[in-house]
């Protein structure tokens, strides 16, 4: 499909990557040449082929080269601990690992005995590969075979890798063309926004076969809500994925300006849509905005609802082509309508199942009891909803104990099972907690072994960091002599505290002038707390990456000063924080200002 769309348009921008970009045919022949180096270290149908790189043009080439070579590709975050990516590697057992040469010296490659060519390395010489499109009959690839593996959480300690046949992927492309993006112009401006390693990236990388033009959103600008609506606005955005938690962070700081520039189409998913939120997307008259759901076993997304006007209850909207979606009770049966059950799916979006992983495979995808076609099969999400009266659907949250935080799908279990693996740690529980709207955190709470002290949370953060990635490092630890027990000898999970967000007064150390209470307060607004002293560390608080770009985004207001967001991942306190601030005003500031009296002049 896309080698069709490149011969229809070989001289659009297909796509850009800050001052880089490459036209269809450009890519199409690059994608080529290393399609036949990957032919020649044997990939074909059936073969995964991993790639740990960074965003650039480079990680497109690899993905639509390892597709074109009839491999499955496996998306690895460069970010991801050592350990994580070891596991997946391990896992997935890929025949090549693509990569960029600046990330060579993070993989473990003593103990990869396979290639790992560097797409950006200059000695490679692709070129002498030919840049004609691999002959599919020759290959092999049918819509039968997995186009993709994509990891996600797991609840028994270790993540799990989801197939994903090329039918399935098309599908899901074909329903976008005819919802999400129809009233998108013949050559629409697409951001690539979602990681790789999130299949809601789908969502922008099928806009290839549609010639549209793919905009990849750096990284740096993503955490950024000031800067990502620059991105949007200098770009001209027709199109673009987002989470709410994103989405919010956009809203609270501007989606408008006077030169009147609209996205046309904003996919939301990842995560569950607030009511506050939803009252104000459902009445905008500018901004079509997509209400998505699906968890990846079922590729991206299994039912769409336009928020648009939509009644003011949140819903999820309807299955989409070729898809079904039944409500069962506990005894399998559809619920009537109104009647909270668990959603199951089915059609042709449902994966192949998790690789290497039978058992579950054969507990989470089961034969379609209301289908007539062999093999036909179902996928238990583990999701709780009920059919509105209007025929869409309304999502009501989780069976188990998996969540989803800022857009992230987490197994509790996970951090429980790297928690567990302390010597120090006895017994433990994580929950996600909403003690505040909006505000979800996750809360560890440890019963310790005899003779340990809860350690420093920097301490336990540090050591959780060697296995889990941030966004799965508790914001709260809590220390309890035994777990709450139910009658029947469970866990209570109702009984466990809520995490003490009051500063008491051991260790706490006062403001010592202007630009350190500014900060001190900002930064009590944004974590919810009822005071902060200048040697309280922010992500020991609480704070995370989203939270950290909102205080970024309220330094620049308050400071009139740019500060990247790495910044506060340097300078960690207020006192820090502001050191930095007084060094980079003071760089600022002309001279002439800086040896005259404040009484003498006027600014």
């Amino acid at each position: 499909l896309f080698e069709e769309q490149a011969e229809r348009t070989p001289d659009a921008i297909a796509v850009v990557f800050e001052d880089q970009q490459l036209t269809y045919a450009q890519l199409n022949a690059r994608a080529n040449q290393l399609a036949h180096y990957l032919r020649k270290q044997g990939v074909g149908p059936e073969v995964l082929v991993g790639i740990c790189m960074e965003r650039s043009l480079e990680m497109i080439v690899g993905l639509l080269g390892i597709l074109k070579a009839g491999g499955a590709y496996v998306p690895l975050d460069p970010a991801y601990p050592a350990d994580r990516l070891m596991y997946m590697l391990a896992d997935s057992g890929p025949l090549v690992l693509l990569t960029q040469h600046s990330l060579l010296q993070r993989l473990p490659l003593a103990t990869l005995n396979i290639p790992v060519p560097a797409l950006d390395a200059v000695d490679l010489a692709f070129d002498r590969y030919p840049s004609d499109n691999p002959n599919l009959l020759v290959v092999g690839l049918t819509s039968r075979h997995p186009a993709y593996v994509i990891y996600t959480s797991g609840s028994t300690g270790r993540s799990k890798g989801v197939i994903v046949e090329h039918r399935s992927a098309v599908n899901f492309w074909k329903v976008m063309q005819h919802s999400t993006h129809r009233n998108c112009p013949a050559h629409a401006r697409v951001a690539l926004n979602a990681s790789i390693t999130f299949d809601m990236s789908l969502k922008g990388l099928l806009q290839l076969l549609s010639g549209h033009c793919l905009f990849i959103v750096p990284q740096i600008i993503r955490a950024d809500g000031t800067r990502f609506l620059n991105f949007l606005k200098q770009h001209q955005i027709d199109a673009f994925d987002c989470t709410p938690s994103q989405l919010e962070l956009m809203l609270t700081i501007e989606s408008r300006d006077e030169e009147g520039y609209y996205p046309k189409n904003i996919l939301i998913g990842g995560e569950a849509i607030q009511l506050q939120m939803w009252e104000k997307l459902r009445s905008s008259t500018s901004i079509n905005y997509h209400n998505m759901y699906g968890p990846t076993e079922c590729t991206v997304d299994a039912s769409i609802g336009l928020v648009n006007g939509a009644p003011d209850r949140p819903h999820i909207g309807r299955p989409i082509a070729n898809t079904q979606i039944f409500i069962l009770d506990p005894q399998g049966q559809t619920a009537p309508l109104g009647v909270i059950g668990e959603i199951h799916i089915g059609g042709v979006g449902v994966a192949r199942g998790y690789f290497n992983r039978p058992d579950l495979t054969a507990e989470k995808f089961i034969p379609n009891p209301f289908s007539t076609e062999p093999g036909a099969r179902i996928y238990r999400t583990g999701d709780l909803a009920r059919w509105l009266p209007d025929g869409n659907i309304e999502f009501l949250g989780r069976i188990d104990r998996q969540v989803k935080i800022r857009g992230f799908r987490i197994e509790l279990g996970e951090i429980e099972a790297a928690l567990a693996a302390l010597p120090e740690v006895r017994e433990v529980v994580v929950l996600a907690r909403e003690d505040t709207l909006g505000d979800k955190r996750l809360v560890a709470y440890l019963v310790m072994q005899a003779g340990h002290d809860l350690p420093e949370p920097a301490e336990l953060r540090s050591k959780l960091a060697r296995s889990l990635p941030e966004h799965m490092l508790p914001a709260h630890f809590i220390s309890l002599e035994q777990l709450p027990l139910t009658p029947n000898g469970k866990i209570d999970h109702k009984a466990l505290p809520a995490p003490d967000t009051t500063r008491n007064e051991v260790g706490y150390v006062a403001p010592r002038n202007i630009a350190e209470e500014t900060l001190a307060q900002i930064w009590a607004e944004v974590l919810k707390l009822d005071k902060v002293g200048i040697h309280d560390n922010f992500f020991e608080l609480g704070g995370h990456s989203l939270l950290a770009t909102q205080l970024i985004s309220r330094l620049r207001a308050a400071f009139q000063i740019e500060l990247p967001l790495l910044v506060l991942f340097e300078a960690t306190t207020v006192a820090e924080l502001a050191q930095v601030i007084e060094i980079e005003q003071h760089l600022r500031t002309p001279p002439g200002i800086m040896e005259g009296k404040r009484e003498e002049g006027e600014l």
